[in-house]
């Protein structure tokens, strides 16, 4: 059996991989890993303080969320269950995005948090995503522990040493998160830091169908939405950053300045200026990155991406003076690199953008609120801002059947990239790799000329069919 946990926590089709079953004893076993029991100066938020007849100690608390799959509801149960059983106080937040289970882990000094979504996957799939303390991701260690614990004493319990948790339901702590976004922007006066923008959100009928057209209206947007009838069913479904055509349309039909778009567990923000062209995570980083450099907060001239990043990004960063730090493909990586180095901004081109001054992983809500924000300070269209970076023509080809463990011996791959990198000089970038997430290889080329990357990647891909 392979390793339980992914890239982004543990996923798969509700009721066949992701049961009922497997979500308690996920919860039991990562309540046994993450708990800060013992004693504890502080008073307990919700939970129930106990004396063993020496010290105050405090059961723990942790704090749950979910979007609004239908499989989330039996789910949110056996999860909730599994945590009171193992002594934790839950916390229970109801429908709301990943990124603010993060946010409240930390501000309500809980020590985990848990959040049931399948981010941007259709609504059969359901997944379980672990915080630590302060709100931050799992190190793979943790999550080791949490698999070997599993596998050594399924469905472990039994009477808590502290008694059974207590659930409390605590959905109205979305307001603190969003007084949280609002407080990340100064106070602009006349109107708030959005006054005189037209926008139109995509909210995907997921965990951001209510608070992201309230955050924008509160900042002072003239706001439409779209995608706020979530249904259980209809998740990610034709709609949000997976599916741009509906939010593009309403850009243009209704004259707005600009378009944000969520994934359903809104961690990822892709946005649409006013003639409805797309606009990307690398665009949004490039905005984010010149704003920063020009208010002096960002670190070290630093930004954060993935290999996967477009070219033009990277020369654009380049001209600026702006250092580029490359990692795995994978918010993850993008985060661990800049704890490691102290950056304040990172992402990738798929709209997971982490701004690390004010949010301990990627926040769509976030980034939608400061791409705009920054749009409203310079006085440009979003379309006019993203000029500061020149999108290259990036072809992407994905092949399956392939053992990709010759992807890096094979003398013969070697030469056909050495030779497509020769010819494209510094005007192009060429890219091989086994995916991390699928049983698949990726030939990415990326050149000024789209005919030229076409032909590059094409004939790679015949050397790595090859292979076979």
């Amino acid at each position: 059996m392979g390793r339980l946990f992914g890239t982004d926590g543990v996923r798969g089709v509700a009721g066949r991989d992701l049961t009922a079953r497997l979500a308690m004893d996920l919860a039991v076993a990562g309540a046994g890993v993450l708990s800060g029991t013992g004693p504890s100066a502080a008073a307990p938020s919700a939970a129930g303080a106990v004396t063993d007849g020496r010290v105050p100690v405090r059961r723990p608390v942790a704090v749950v969320g979910r979007d609004p799959r239908t499989s989330g509801e039996f789910l949110e149960a056996a999860v909730v269950a599994g945590l009171a059983s193992a002594g934790v106080d839950v916390l229970r937040l109801g429908v709301i995005p990943t990124p603010a289970v993060a946010y409240l882990t930390d501000a309500l000094d809980a020590d985990f948090g848990v959040m049931l979504s399948a981010s941007h996957n259709p609504a059969p799939d359901n997944g379980i995503k672990f915080f630590a303390r302060g709100g931050r991701k799992l190190p793979d260690e943790a999550e080791d522990e949490i698999e070997r614990r599993l596998g050594a004493q399924p469905g472990a319990g039994g009477l808590p040493e502290l008694g059974f948790g207590r659930v409390t339901d605590a959905s109205g702590e979305r307001e603190r998160y969003l007084d949280h976004l609002l407080s990340t922007l100064p106070d602009s006066g006349g109107g708030g830091p959005l006054a005189g923008l037209k926008v139109v959100v995509d909210c995907a009928h997921g965990a951001a169908y209510e608070i992201a057209p309230r955050m924008l209206c509160r900042a002072g947007a003239d706001v439409i939405a779209i995608g706020t009838e979530p249904d259980g069913d209809n998740i990610n479904s034709g709609c949000g950053s997976t599916s741009l055509d509906a939010l593009r349309a309403a850009v243009v039909s209704h004259g707005a300045d600009a378009g944000i778009a969520h994934d359903g567990d809104a961690d990822r923000c892709l946005a649409v200026d006013a003639d409805g062209q797309v606009v990307d995570g690398d665009q949004i980083l490039a905005v984010l990155a010149f704003a920063l450099k020009d208010a002096g907060r960002l670190a070290d001239n630093t930004v954060v991406a993935t290999v996967m990043s477009n070219l033009g990004l990277r020369l654009a960063l380049r001209d600026a003076g702006i250092t580029l730090v490359e990692t795995a493909v994978g918010d993850r990586y993008v985060l661990a690199a800049m704890r490691d180095g102290r950056f304040v901004l990172g992402g990738e081109q798929s709209g997971h953008i982490i701004l690390l001054d004010h949010a301990t992983t990627g926040d769509g809500l976030l980034t939608s609120l400061h791409l705009l924000a920054t749009a409203v300070g310079r006085g440009q269209p979003l379309g006019e801002l993203v000029k500061v970076m020149t999108r290259y023509p990036q072809v992407l080809i994905s092949i399956p059947g392939v053992d990709r463990s010759l992807i890096a011996s094979s003398p013969e791959l070697k030469q056909a990239v050495a030779a497509a990198t020769a010819e494209l000089g510094d005007s192009g970038r060429v890219l091989v790799r086994p995916s991390g997430t699928e049983p698949v290889v990726r030939v990415m080329v990326e050149a000024v000329d789209s005919g030229q990357a076409r032909g590059l990647a094409g004939t790679l891909a015949d050397a790595v069919r090859n292979l076979a």
